[in-house]
């Protein structure tokens, strides 16, 4: 006969919690990708919403299959780490890739910045 374990009340609390918060931060990022008015506004709030989303389902899986398994499971952190490395990355390139489009098709947009030298002195 195979041993059920029981999960205790605070452990299944805390990962509802964590699930539930995660869902909140997925319904907001959407509500302000639908608010916003141009796709540069609209980058934020899922960039945003999915990496603190993610950190709350790694969390919550980490203290449920640890208590499961009775040890520490770790591996799931690397997603969100992942998350954090990659999204931003992303995030900064595809703005910088429509910045770009926009200039080319001649619309206004502010000016670009110089990385060095004279500064207009």
């Amino acid at each position: 006969m195979s041993e059920t374990l029981v999960l205790p009340f605070w452990l299944e609390l805390t990962t509802a919690a964590l699930l539930l918060l995660a869902s909140v931060f997925a319904l907001i990022g959407a509500i302000g990708l639908v608010r916003l008015k141009n796709y540069f506004q609209r980058m934020h709030p899922p960039a945003l919403a999915s990496t603190l989303g993610a950190w709350c389902v790694s969390l919550a899986s980490i203290l449920y299959f640890s208590w499961l398994k009775q040890g520490p499971i770790l591996h799931a952190w690397l997603i969100p780490i992942l998350l954090s490395i990659t999204v931003p990355v992303t995030t900064l390139l595809l703005a910088r890739a429509a910045l770009f489009r926009k200039r080319a098709a001649g619309d206004k947009v502010p000016e670009e910045v110089s990385s060095g030298g004279d500064r207009g002195n």
